[in-house]
């Protein structure tokens, strides 16, 4: 069964009133659970919640993260290629019809940065486009990560969905990891706030973390943008998504991130506003519902935010993070996708996560396992 298939089991109306009308002998019977039932799930994530609840929920998002990872973060850095894009998105400060400088990065410039986040430490890097298959496709893009991929061990991407033929040629050319946000799983405001451009294709980027599952990617990320549309169910299935990933490809490991609109160029403004106590619910619930996934916090969230959700359940955090291209080596933010908010150096973060108690990871892989193996 395809992800499709299950996705269709769960009508958006009857889950969200599902999630709405949990009662609160239901939450507390959810967890007490070992493990939880997606009808648990759906329990957790509701408004209902009290803040007695809340904290068992953290407490036990805590101790399960501590069991299965340790006091381990890992720390990666986004790289980005280019910013040119022919998509229409409404909410994406790449969208076609804003009017921004417009940049994608020779291989002599992306080396450059490449080098920057190197000597900061990173040996993680996530390389992300918008969509531009003319000047910053698949060619492009083995171009880009052959010349790179001996400054760092670990290289993810985060750009244009592929079949599994484009994931394959990554794979080759050294990508062990995948990022793709479905942004809403909500179909019908998909279509309205992806008007024109290949992004607009709903099910062919719902089907993209599957392609690349089949192309055997190590590692696959999954996430919808909160305040895009309802945020209650776009978690659920973003629970579900990530739930059924793991299930059909149990070698891979599977990553979630909780990403909020920030402001970008073209303004466009949230439909729903997602507060800090309703993000750190979310992500104790999905900790409680897989175990073993790596839990994603960008600098998209404050410092401060980031800092006090550390315990509940998170595993990798950006740091240091630009959003334009070449934005590491001109020290400039000019064609940026969206801003940031956590605007700490790597060393700080990385001073930060000691003084906590935890170790800053900055390699999360390196090929070299694979051909010692063989």
């Amino acid at each position: 069964m395809s992800f499709l298939s299950q996705l269709q089991q769960y009508p958006q109306a009857r889950l969200r009133e599902q999630i709405l009308s949990a009662t609160t002998s239901q939450i507390d019977q959810a967890l007490r659970r070992q493990r939880l039932s997606l009808e648990d799930f759906a329990c957790l994530l509701s408004p209902q919640v009290n803040d007695d609840q809340l904290e068992q929920m953290a407490n036990l998002a805590h101790r399960i993260t501590s069991q299965r990872f340790g006091r381990i973060i890992q720390l990666y850095a986004p790289l980005y290629l280019s910013n040119e894009c022919c998509n229409g998105c409404k909410y994406c400060g790449f969208n076609a019809d804003n009017d921004l400088p417009r940049k994608t990065l020779s291989l002599d410039e992306i080396e450059k940065d490449a080098k920057v986040l190197r000597k900061q430490g990173f040996r993680h890097l996530l390389l992300l486009t918008g969509e531009a298959p003319k000047v910053a496709g698949i060619d492009f893009l083995e171009a880009a990560i052959k010349r790179i991929k001996p400054l760092c061990g670990s290289i993810s991407i985060e750009v244009f969905p592929m079949d599994t033929d484009g994931y394959i040629r990554m794979v080759a050319a050294g990508v062990d990891g995948l990022t793709v946000y479905q942004e809403t799983y909500d179909a019908e405001l998909y279509r309205e706030l992806h008007p024109y451009g290949p992004k607009s294709n709903y099910n062919f980027r719902l089907e993209a973390p599957e392609a690349a599952g089949v192309a055997g990617l190590r590692r696959i990320g999954v996430g919808a943008l909160l305040g895009l549309g309802d945020c209650l169910t776009d978690v659920f299935y973003t629970g579900l998504h990530a739930l059924y990933l793991a299930r059909r490809f149990w070698r891979t490991q599977v990553t979630i991130s909780f990403p909020r609109l920030r402001p970008a160029e073209g303004g466009f403004q949230p439909r729903s506003l997602v507060s800090d106590r309703q993000l750190t619910q979310f992500i104790c619930a999905l900790r409680l519902l897989i175990h073993d996934a790596g839990l994603i916090l960008s600098t998209r969230e404050s410092a401060e935010l980031r800092d006090n959700l550390l315990p509940l359940g998170i595993t990798q955090m950006s740091a240091g993070s630009c959003t334009a291209p070449g934005g590491y080596s001109d020290n400039s933010n000019e064609g940026e996708q969206f801003s940031i908010s956590d605007h700490r150096s790597p060393a700080e973060l990385a001073e930060l996560l000691a003084a906590r108690g935890y170790e800053a990871v900055w390699k999360d892989w390196d090929n070299a396992f694979l051909e010692q193996a063989s």
